[in-house]
């Protein structure tokens, strides 16, 4: 495309010449051909106004004077035209109500595709060249092929959908040659236009590009029963081939991540079977394990394999489904033989894998207790270097970050020489701008809130206005942004450098929530609690309900839900929808009802309450209302889920535990939050949390140091600060 607005601008830089071009007059018409020189000349006064009623030229650049030299090129053009059929004395009667008719179709052709967007105005000079190039042709009986070769899709697309050229002798070649453009424009989506036109001529050819392309997307297509798919088992590349025959195996995806392997002949079907029928032992894993250090290995290298996503997802699923499950429910037997037994047979890498891919799932003392020990009691020797280098650096920023959420870095860096920690605490601080995704931006952001060490905190630092120097020398828009937000939270942190990060980023406040923040027109404040039907549910809600069981509540209670009103201060409405049978699904139906119950009301919640487990959490986040301001996961690992929570809420405040979370400090919580606001006090977080710890003893204090007040998730200050600066630079 970018290679069309280049010869475009020097068609248009051309037709400016066109002053000087020699109108031809149009003879005098036959009455049976005025209609269609009428047409014409409508159709043209119709694309001047195009772009604005008033306009009396067509705008197709930002130009004026070109404009008008363009717009007087197009007329000249199309005039002569008239002109030459009128004159051409070897056209009989209807092959000159042919090429009239022709020309019209050419720019109401050009008037519907632009006014559905379909075509830019710069095409225009184009469209009408190729016309008359391909109608001097298919006068002479001659091929259209190369006038369709050499424009645009939307040009050619124009000109055989006009009548004049049905029956060139190309026009099936034309036709092929515009679906190759297609997919030569839009590699992603070969296989979707491929699927209209199985039977194009450069078919074998395209799938072979979308084979190397996006092989996971290639084994879906084959995998139908359409014609498309009878035509890729047909093709006869060694790739296309192999992606064929997995499709038609019932284990076919079972194999699918070792594709790259399989392709190159370092696996054979034969050596992976044994694995993938005894998938649920410890075998298939450990290979995916093999396999994916193997991939770490070349993307070292800047060599990506294909597949490998697929890989890594299959790894995921399978480090969560076969080992984290299990280690995550026995969370409160105390006997590690018992509740680590799973993770026996597992060496250092392949429990380093089950960290960094399960990271969403997997609960901090399955982490601190189970997992991260034994990476270094199965290593001969228990360096972190060492780890490192045997998975070839693989995720290890992700390691890092988890290590610092789980108090485990300090052990980490001293698992290594102060050089090699320092060197490897720098990297994970470098490079931020060059991945797609904001994830290791986020993940630094997110460690150094769980650093204590001052000395590291202070290299972090040091590092991020490093990094931002650099930037702003020499570097991208986006490191720019990322670094100078970095800096700014960071600095935040540390009373000493008296940072307003709220007033500097231009986000609302985190360090406290104001009352009126919270209220509706009418000055009330809605909550909402979601509510399962899980094992722990009697307990709990009985416990919510009870604290609300005096003078300064009134309890409504409803078929599907609570409603609890304050009696005296703030006026305050919680909604709590039953934790009905979990089995039968009545829990959703009442959360359902409820949230009915709310729209029609015109009732926004601005505080949201997840209760219920974490396997519960996505069917809340699903359900969030987009007015939450306040948003309190009382669920194991919430902690995980901030980023799925401010892509609904961009400003929400949230509280989240990373590990288990536990209904007394939920209900803690709670307590503390509606009683402040019930007296008309805004919520300021450190103040609340200093209050809370100190009603909080015994394991129940352990907990709750998990739990994340708002002012501490600087990931997801982060990501909120990002976001508005992003929309200010696009302003």
């Amino acid at each position: 495309m970018k290679q069309f607005y280049l010869a475009a601008g020097i068609f248009l830089i051309t037709a400016a010449s066109s002053w000087a071009q020699k109108e031809l007059p149009v003879p005098p018409v036959p009455a049976i051909r005025q209609l269609h020189h009428d047409k014409i000349l409508n159709s043209l006064q119709v694309i001047s106004k195009l772009h604005n009623k008033k306009d009396t030229i067509f705008p197709i650049t930002s130009d004026p004077r070109l404009n008008v030299a363009i717009n007087r090129s197009v007329r000249i053009t199309v005039n002569n035209m008239r002109a030459e059929i009128e004159l051409d004395k070897s056209l009989d009667n209807n092959a000159k109500f042919r090429w009239l008719r022709g020309i019209n179709e050419m720019l109401t052709g050009f008037i519907s595709q632009y006014q559905l967007k379909a075509i830019p105005s710069v095409m225009l000079p184009a469209l009408v060249k190729a016309f008359k190039d391909a109608m001097k042709l298919e006068q002479q009986g001659a091929s259209i092929l190369p006038v369709i070769t050499d424009n645009e899709i939307e040009v050619g697309n124009i000109l055989l959908d006009n009548f004049a050229f049905k029956d060139n002798p190309d026009f099936d070649k034309a036709k092929n040659v515009l679906v190759l453009k297609a997919c030569q424009r839009d590699p992603e989506n070969i296989l979707p236009i491929l699927r209209r036109y199985p039977d194009n001529s450069y078919a074998d050819s395209l799938i072979t590009r979308a084979a190397f392309h996006n092989q996971d997307k290639l084994y879906d297509y084959a995998k139908a029963s359409d014609a498309l798919a009878r035509r890729i088992r047909s093709n006869k590349d060694p790739l296309v081939k192999l992606i064929s025959k997995l499709s038609t195996m019932n284990t076919g995806r079972m194999y699918f991540p070792f594709l790259d392997d399989l392709y190159h002949g370092k696996l054979t079907l034969e050596s992976i079977r044994p694995y993938v029928e005894n998938d649920s032992t410890d075998g298939y894993y450990k290979l995916l394990v093999r396999t994916r250090i193997g991939y770490a290995e070349r993307i070292e290298r800047g060599d990506i394999p294909m597949a490998e996503n697929v890989l890594t997802e299959r790894l995921r699923f399978k480090a969560i489904e076969r080992y984290i499950n299990e280690i995550n429910a026995l969370h409160d037997v105390s006997n590690e033989k018992v509740r680590f037994k799973v993770l026996e047979p597992l060496n250092a890498q392949e429990l380093y894998y089950l960290a960094v891919l399960a990271e969403e799932d997997i609960y901090t003392s399955s982490f601190v207790v189970g997992v991260y020990p034994r990476i270094f009691q199965r290593m001969k020797h228990p360096s972190s270097d060492s780890l490192l280098d045997l998975v070839h650096h693989d995720f290890y920023k992700k390691f890092i970050k988890m290590s610092a959420s789980y108090n485990t870095l300090d052990d980490f860096l001293k698992r290594m020489s102060k050089p090699s920690s320092v060197k490897l605490m720098r990297h994970f601080v470098d490079g931020l701008e060059k991945t797609p995704t904001l994830e290791d931006a986020v993940d630094v952001a997110d460690s150094y809130a769980s650093i204590y060490n001052d000395e590291l905190r202070n290299l972090i630092l040091d590092e991020v206005k490093q990094n931002l120097k650099t930037a702003e020398k020499h570097g991208t828009p986006k490191g720019k942004v990322i670094y100078r937000l970095l800096n700014t939270i960071f600095e935040s942190m540390d009373s000493v450098h008296k940072v307003d990060v709220t007033a500097l980023l231009g986000i609302d406040p985190v360090y406290y929530m104001p009352l009126k923040g919270l209220e509706n027109g009418t000055g009330r404040i809605i909550m909402q609690q979601f509510s399962y039907g899980d094992k722990d549910a009697a307990v709990y809600f009985s416990a919510f309900l009870s604290r609300f069981s005096n003078n300064n509540w009134k309890i409504i209670r409803k078929p599907y839900w609570v409603e609890i009103n304050s009696a005296k201060g703030t006026p305050i409405t919680i909604y709590a929808n039953l934790p009905l049978d979990e089995t039968k699904e009545l829990d959703t139906k009442a959360q359902d009802s409820l949230i009915s119950y709310l729209d029609v009301q015109n009732l926004e919640p601005t505080i949201v309450i997840h209760r219920g487990h974490s396997y519960y959490l996505q069917e809340t986040i699903n359900r969030l209302p987009p007015s939450a301001r306040i948003v309190l996961l009382g669920s194991c690992g919430g902690y995980q889920k901030l980023n799925d929570i401010l892509k609904i809420c961009p400003s929400a405040q949230i509280i989240a535990s990373k590990q288990v979370a536990a209904g007394v400090l939920n209900q803690g919580l709670i307590d503390a939050i509606s009683e402040r606001l019930r007296q008309g006090k805004d919520l300021v977080w450190d103040d609340l949390w200093k209050t809370l710890q100190g009603r909080f003893t015994g394991g129940y204090k352990e907990k709750f140091d998990d739990y994340i007040p708002p002012q501490k998730n600087l990931g997801a200050m982060f990501i909120m600060a990002y976001t508005k600066a992003m929309m200010q630079e696009a302003r």
